[in-house]
């Protein structure tokens, strides 16, 4: 199993910066690819940047040259940056981690969500 927690967030002025973190604990073999996903009340969530094992990332059009997201394998833990924030990116951060853990069968991948924290950019 794997826990996530998360941590940062909060309210900000448009134009600031905000960081938010989320590191995974628990038995697992690797961690295959570490996400950041927000979601706006009564809207359906939405990918905002991920990174996998290596060095590649990818990123929403809306975030891009804005948002940095950032991995430390050692720690197991992804750091999301965001600069010159917009009051439209106010919504529930969520860490979203694909890890491979080890089962009876053999090495299997299972997707987790963190508990979600709340980013707030005020106009």
């Amino acid at each position: 199993q794997v826990q996530l927690v998360e941590s940062g967030g909060g309210l900000v002025q448009a134009g600031g910066s905000l960081r938010v973190s989320c590191a995974a604990s628990g038995t697992f073999a690797s961690i295959k690819t570490m996400s950041w996903y927000r979601q706006v009340l009564g809207k359906q969530r939405e990918l905002v940047a991920s990174q996998g094992s290596g060095a590649t990332t990818s990123y929403a059009d809306s975030v891009k040259g804005r948002f940095t997201i950032s991995r430390d394998n050692a720690k197991n833990t992804v750091h999301l940056q965001m600069n010159s924030l917009e009051p439209e990116d106010t919504a529930v951060y969520y860490c979203y981690v694909i890890a491979a853990l080890l089962t009876p069968a053999g090495e299997r991948t299972f997707q987790y969500w963190g508990q979600g924290t709340q980013v707030t950019v005020s106009s």
